[in-house]
């Protein structure tokens, strides 16, 4: 299908010779008496390649004609034609967006040239968007493939977060659920906050692995059932420092390392195994710790039976501002008591394939 070309002049004698040079080298032409005319043509849904306007006409000059449609038909490229004494305003057009201008009067050969050069600039620039857009949807659809990659990559993840707790409670049965429950706690405390998804994420990460440096704890150290030596005391400690040193060889558990190794610090400095103080350690593990001694209260101990949430909320709040962020306190204390309870049930009342994700969705 041949170019359409749309000649515009206010001359009919021009406007025929035109038409007539470009028919006979196979475009398809059409003829507007003025700008006005033009824009009647446009408007009428009529597609033209390419638009040849005289400069300086009665009604609407070429420059106007130019200002109302490069908007509309910005794949349209206007050559403008005017007289030798008009250059000025021929080069005005061109800064306005007209793509060249042919200078009256002009041989077949330079009209052929000029809009064979128009008509190509065209084709690359449409060719150009279009491998643009496809190169767009082509980055698109690869993004959404390595999204799915990158889910399946982070249940994989899951999976063997799940296995390493496991793996942590038979060797620890005293505290058997534990990891699940104060993930689960954690995680909603962290909500409570309003803290982004990405970072609970991080978060409960580190709090269901903040026991994993026990694996490296002598078996004799760990159940012992009676009261430790100071000596024995110190080689548990190092549970914190030997859990940071397992994890933070993991790229994607790295940046919860810092939670497991700081989750027995305390607000006031006091703890170990840095004396980080306040908001020295990170947020993750201040909210582990209140969630950590919330299970601990409410959970049986071969040295005592389970407490109520009571008792659990009155030591959070008596020690908030020494062993507890008094901010992350507060939080804690308007959150409702039945969550907790809820929680707890939910969790121990499912088989160990719950993970600290699962616990999310609670």
């Amino acid at each position: 299908m041949p170019d359409r070309i749309l000649v515009v002049d206010d001359e009919e004698a021009i406007r025929e010779i035109v038409a007539s040079m470009l028919n006979s080298a196979g475009y398809a032409c059409k003829q507007a008496a003025s700008g006005m005319e033009a824009l009647a043509v446009l408007n009428s849904n009529e597609e033209f390649e390419l638009m040849l306007s005289d400069l300086m006409m009665a009604d609407l000059d070429g420059i106007g004609l130019l200002e109302r449609t490069k908007e509309k038909y910005p794949d349209m490229p206007v050559v403008m034609v005017t007289a030798v004494h008009d250059i000025s305003v021929a080069l005005q057009a061109l800064r306005n967006g007209a793509y060249d201008y042919l200078l009256k009067p002009f041989e077949r050969e330079q009209l052929l040239a000029t809009v064979s050069r128009a008509l190509e600039n065209r084709r690359l620039k449409i060719e150009n968007r279009k491998y643009q857009t496809e190169l767009e949807s082509l980055v698109e659809a690869r993004t959404g493939q390595l999204q799915v990659a990158l889910k399946e990559l982070e249940r994989s993840y899951d999976i063997t977060l799940q296995a390493l707790g496991d793996a942590l409670d038979l060797k620890d049965a005293e505290t058997e659920g534990h990891s699940r429950r104060v993930t689960a706690f954690t995680m909603a405390i962290s909500r409570a906050m309003g803290l982004p998804r990405e970072q609970i994420e991080i978060i409960a990460r580190g709090a269901f692995l903040h026991d994993i440096g026990k694996m490296a704890i002598p078996d004799a150290i760990l159940r012992k059932p009676g009261k430790l030596t100071p000596d024995e005391v110190a080689t548990m400690q190092e549970h914190c420092y030997k859990g940071y040193q397992i994890v933070k060889k993991i790229p994607f558990l790295s940046a919860a390392c810092d939670i497991i190794y700081s989750h027995q610090e305390r607000f006031d400095g006091s703890g170990y195994p840095r004396g980080l103080k306040g908001k020295e350690i990170p947020l993750g593990a201040r909210i582990f710790s209140i969630a950590d001694t919330l299970d601990a209260i409410m959970s049986d101990r071969p040295y005592r039976p389970r407490q109520p949430f009571s008792a659990a909320r009155a030591e959070i709040e008596k020690w908030a501002g020494k062993q507890f962020d008094p901010d992350v306190v507060k939080v804690f204390l308007e959150m409702p008591e039945q969550l907790w309870e809820g929680l707890r049930k939910d969790i121990d009342g499912q088989v160990s394939s719950i993970t600290y994700s699962a616990a999310a969705k609670v």
